[in-house]
């Protein structure tokens, strides 16, 4: 028998006794489905199926208990033109038992090897992005609502160790999880010694990989010697505490997520290609001076607080990288994000001065101006403001206008000034409606703009009042002002201009509340 040579699995003529029978088990997946809402009823559901054990297993325990679950099932399958005739012959077995039980067949194909030869790209990882990519469009066509997928535990268990090997933290120990988007993976409790009874018990073939055993490969080292080596000589449970592990953590990472979301919430401003957060909003004020050393002694009190800045790093990363790519700005260099990135931006936050700067994966970079980090991408000199322009026709009661190239969402309302001034901290802040003449025009600022703030009598130039206030270049691009013909009305930060701004004879006052978008 060759290595690497594509084999059927076939079955003994006695079968292995069988711990679990097999209605048990379909009852244990009907309970872990309806318990997790994973899958519901009504759900038309594709079945990843590659043709090995675990997905055959998971497809046809889906079709045992699809009427009690009340779904619609079909099969999906991706080629990758990996193992010539081998990989055909994948498809065609796929393809044969979809028929076998009646469902729809979606398959597609990629060359794999050249794509990523081409793109320069790990193999394993452009197997990865074609295969969910045809799963993605596959939903969309056939109006799935979910896809399922065949991990198991001993799936999850691999992949805590290999994330625990790579020095992951938190987030790494959730490994596999249940449900991303449509795609759902409702074995992860089951072990891949079940679901080979399952099949066994049912005597359905499958198909064997034998490149699975290529103990070159990490994953294939810890499938084939490190868990047996523990199950061994330490714990013979290994892969359920595994499991749990990464159950448990996920529950923990979930909630530190939404603390995280809603610090940037309420401390990040979205600018057009970039992000920025006061370095008072990213630290707690006992670690602003503190050394790396210190800090890992630190109380837990402490630790916690650092733990969120760690966290909201990240978020703020990937929220500028994510918006460059909605914008265009999508000519990345490649490199992970890692811990490492998060110690530095932290100890640049810390210890960094004005006009220090530090690059980060995917052609990003964070600059330290003054009190502020200000993350944008590292190619560009001066962050290439995102031109806009809004035109208010007339205004009812209130009027949103969003402005996707902020982040932002802009509320007009209009109030009856007389009633409600005394409620309004500052006049500044309202506009006289009288003196308004529509359309008005939300847009970003330019070169040239002229605003006479209240209590001057001439405009000056918008620059110079953005070089008072400390309003750095970053923070500058995109910068919101109304524009009543051809004067400025309001802007961001400065409220109304002197010549529009809500008095004592106001009647209508016309307010402007800008709310971030998350």
């Amino acid at each position: 028998m060759r290595f690497g040579e594509l084999l059927v699995a076939r079955l003994g003529k006695k079968l292995t006794p069988i711990i679990t029978s097999t209605k048990e088990l379909s009852r244990r997946l009907q309970g872990a489905i309806q318990r997790s809402g994973l899958i519901r009823e009504g759900d038309r559901v594709g079945v990843a199926v590659s043709g090995g054990a675990d997905s055959v297993a998971l497809l046809l325990l889906l079709v045992a208990v699809k009427r009690k679950l009340g779904i619609a099932l079909s099969v999906l399958h991706f080629n990758h033109k990996l193992r010539g005739p081998a990989a055909d012959a994948d498809e065609k077995f796929v393809g044969a038992l979809a028929r076998k039980y009646k469902l729809p067949f979606y398959s597609s194909s990629a060359a794999v090897k050249d794509i990523a030869r081409s793109d320069k790209a790990n193999l394993e990882a452009t197997a990865r992005r074609l295969r969910y990519a045809f799963l993605g469009q596959a939903a969309d066509e056939h109006r799935l609502d979910k896809i399922a997928v065949a991990h198991t535990a001993d799936d999850q268990a691999e992949t805590v160790l290999a994330h625990i090997l790579r020095g992951a933290g938190l987030t790494g120990l959730g490994g596999i999880h249940p449900q991303v988007d449509k795609i759902v993976r409702p074995l992860l409790s089951v072990s891949r010694a079940d679901l080979r009874l399952y099949l066994k018990a049912h005597r359905q073939t499958w198909r064997e990989d034998a490149t699975n055993r290529d103990t070159t490969k990490t994953r294939a080292r810890i499938r084939k010697k490190l868990i047996p080596l523990l199950r061994k000589e330490f714990q013979p449970r290994i892969v359920e505490h595994l499991t749990a592990l990464s159950s448990h953590a996920r529950e923990d990472d979930a909630l530190l997520q939404h603390l995280a979301q809603e610090r940037l919430r309420t401390s990040v401003e979205i600018i057009p290609g970039g992000a920025h957060i006061r370095i008072a909003d990213l630290l707690p004020p006992n670690i602003h001076e503190s050394t790396f050393e210190q800090i890992e002694g630190q109380s837990s009190e402490q630790a916690a607080s650092t733990g969120l800045s760690g966290r909201l790093v990240r978020l703020i990363f990937s929220r500028v990288k994510s918006a460059r790519v909605k914008f265009g700005n999508d000519n990345f260099s490649s490199g992970e994000f890692t811990a490492r990135h998060v110690t530095q931006v932290l100890e640049l936050a810390r210890h960094g001065k004005t006009g220090s700067s530090l690059p980060l994966p995917g052609n990003i970079e964070v600059r330290r101006h003054r009190d502020t980090l200000v993350f944008c991408g590292k190619r560009s000199t001066t962050l290439s403001a995102h031109e806009y322009e809004y035109k208010i026709d007339s205004l009812p009661d209130c009027n949103t206008i969003r402005v996707p190239e902020l982040g932002c969402v802009f509320r007009f309302t209009v109030i009856d000034w007389h009633a409600q001034r005394g409620e309004t901290r500052v006049s500044g802040e309202v506009l006289d409606g009288a003196r308004l003449t529509f359309p008005l025009t939300l847009r970003n600022w330019r070169n040239g703009d002229r605003f006479c703030a209240i209590g001057h009598t001439k405009p000056e130039k918008l620059k110079r009042l953005f070089n008072e206030k400390g309003i750095d270049r970053w923070q500058r691009a995109g910068w919101p002002v109304v524009v009543n013909g051809e004067e400025l009305a309001w802007s961001r930060i400065f409220g109304a201009s002197a010549k529009f701004a809500a008095h004592a004879g106001t009647k209508t006052g016309i307010v402007i509340a800008e709310e971030k978008i998350l």
